[in-house]
């Protein structure tokens, strides 16, 4: 124990709040919230016998802080909050997690139906959500087909507007033509929401009457189209657990540990229906298994539309949890530890996967912390970095002859990409094709922000990577002089020999190719090639676009981008019928006659 860490033990509060712990770096390794401040951090620092995996991280304490909360709740959203943002080593840590679709029916005056992934106290009725091989598009399209409820922004007015080609189809009732009463389009509406909560059999009737229709006018492609959807629907309603009313909407949760390594398992049910299930691997925290689940569950509904119900046999904070979900969602949740029945008969199915994804799973975790948390303090010693580089940046440049220059910067947290902080800067002061250039006022950009409010958004790494030589590292050099930055590392990575060159000597590492350090830093490098290259040809196209359609009379900034929404790209625009034209907002008969003359003469 550090001097500097037996003095703060003296002056912790007894409230609630969330402490974190830093290492002879002043990194944060561990993030942990306590009912009483006091009490929990001081456990830490007994003599009593603790985990290998708890005491290898008190080990590593050279310093804390803390923060005090008004109840444990907010620190309980404050410590999933940190955890996020700092990635501590020693948490439990929801890595690569993805969201499933959902399908909103919005609170509003003509309810339309939309695919979301984030979830909005108060926006509307969410439905979902949809995975294990349900596409969601495909929901909302049958929706729309049997319901007629719209899928597009497009604002209801006084004063009607032409209808769009989606009412020609048969897949809108067109209240922004006046084509429909309010009332009936509700009650369009509410079918709708009927049908997403697992009311499968009008819309299977009027499903079957389309596709025999258009098999007797020998339509066979669209009688196909049709049968796939009364065979996605049929495959919806096998998955209705029978013994489970409709109105369940439950979350069945299993949870595995072998000391080091942990792993999760969520069997998803709503409406009575079975959506599917997911497995996550995780590296165990430093936390006890109760925190550890906690903390798990609070990360994975940060971002995910809680259910009515949990059912779990794993011990945790359940009243915590639910206080939790209640500030969070506005609602409660109910916590169920069935002793038998069918949620008995689900749990048992996820604590099966949950302990088989786990044995699976364990040489797969050992694999990926060779290629990213060991791969970084490997590079530490080997590149002689003043600290673990946790925080990597790459940078690239990007652009044809010096036209629509960019420069992308791609983040590895741990090893992996972080692409949530990816960046992409659009070089303002550079004429011409000059990249030295180009990146001194990239990394002149990006350093300006250390010390200033934007730091939060860009936080200061540990290790800056170059793609190139010793030039462009020379080059970069001259940049963290004059911002006075000495304590972010420094280094390039040359692409033909894959040599990296160093500040410290004038040769460069070579890093034997099969070494995983190596391969970390080939990663990045291509990451952020990519990453600068994927937003050059994006604004490259409109570039394009904007020449194409500039020289039409009539089509200006709006009517591009309706055109481009409508089409998804200058190709299909340059294809498309007078009909197809004209269906777009804004556009009509005439301007569409003009817009198909002119890709004719081309």
């Amino acid at each position: 124990m550090t001097d500097v860490v037996r003095e703060k033990l003296k002056l912790l509060p007894d409230r609630p709040g969330v402490y974190i712990m830093l290492d002879g770096d002043g990194t944060v390794i561990y993030v942990g919230k306590a009912r009483v401040l006091k009490n929990r951090v001081r456990q830490y620092f007994h003599s009593s016998a603790k985990p290998v995996k708890v005491q290898a991280m008190v080990d590593c304490i050279a310093d804390f802080s803390y923060i005090v909360t008004p109840s444990e709740v907010d620190a309980l959203a404050l410590e999933n909050t940190y955890i996020k943002k700092y990635k501590p080593k020693y948490n439990i840590l929801l890595k690569d997690d993805k969201t499933y679709p959902y399908i909103k029916l919005t609170k509003e005056d003509y309810p339309r139906l939309v695919i979301t992934r984030k979830v909005k106290k108060g926006d509307g009725r969410y439905f979902g959500p949809f995975m294990a091989g349900i596409a969601a598009k495909d929901v909302i399209e049958i929706a729309a087909r049997v319901c007629h409820v719209r899928t597009c922004a497009v604002a209801v007015t006084e004063k009607p507007k032409k209808p769009c080609l989606e009412y020609h189809l048969g897949r809108c009732g067109a209240p922004c033509a006046h084509l429909i009463s309010r009332e009936d389009y509700l009650a369009g509406a509410e079918k709708a929401a009927a049908f997403l909560s697992g009311d499968y059999e009008e819309a299977q009737a009027v499903l079957a009457e389309k596709m025999a229709s258009f098999a007797a006018n020998e339509e066979f492609e669209l009688a196909l189209d049709y049968r796939n959807k009364i065979e996605m629907l049929s495959r919806l309603g096998e998955r209705r657990i029978t013994a489970m009313p409709r109105d369940v909407d439950a979350d069945i949760w299993a949870f595995e540990s072998n000391g080091l390594y942990a792993a999760a398992s969520v069997v998803v049910t709503r409406g009575g229906i079975m959506q599917g299930g997911r497995n996550f691997s995780l590296s165990e925290g430093a936390g006890e298994r109760a925190e550890s689940f906690l903390s798990f569950l609070t990360q994975y509904y940060a971002s995910h539309e809680p259910p009515h119900e949990i059912v779990a046999d794993e011990p945790f904070d359940e009243a915590l949890f639910t206080d939790y979900i209640r500030a969070r969602a506005g609602r409660k949740i109910a916590i169920t530890r069935p002793k038998f029945g069918i949620r008995r008969e689900l749990l048992s199915m996820a604590q099966g996967n949950a302990k088989e994804y786990l044995e699976k799973s364990v040489s797969a975790v050992e694999h990926r912390s060779d290629m990213t948390v060991r791969a970084c303090e490997r590079l530490r010693s080997l590149l002689r970095l003043l600290r673990y580089p946790k925080r990597m940046e790459c940078y690239d440049i990007s652009n044809i002859s010096g036209v629509d220059k960019v420069a992308s910067m791609v983040v590895f947290t741990d090893g992996e990409a972080d692409k949530v902080q990816y960046r992409r800067f659009r070089i303002k002061t550079v004429e011409g094709a000059d990249d030295f250039a180009s990146l001194r006022e990239t990394l002149r950009r990006r350093l300006q922000k250390l010390g200033t409010d934007e730091e939060e958004r860009f936080p200061r790494p540990q290790l800056v990577v170059i793609d190139g030589g010793r030039g462009q590292l020379s080059s970069v050099k001259e940049i963290f002089d004059e911002m006075g930055v000495a304590d972010i590392d420094l280094i390039s990575l040359a692409k033909r020999e894959e040599e990296v060159f160093v500040l410290w000597q004038d040769e460069p590492v070579k890093i034997d190719r099969r070494d995983y350090s190596l391969r970390l830093l080939q990663r990045i490098r291509d990451e952020a090639h990519r990453f600068a290259v994927t937003y050059f040809r994006s604004l490259h196209s409109k570039r394009n676009l904007a020449s194409v359609l500039d020289g039409i009379e009539g089509v200006g900034k709006r009517k591009r981008t309706a055109l481009m929404q409508a089409f998804g790209d200058i190709d299909k625009i340059m294809h498309a019928s007078e009909e197809e034209l004209a269906a777009v907002e804004g556009i009509g008969p005439s301007l569409a006659a003009r817009i198909r003359s002119y890709f004719e003469e081309l």
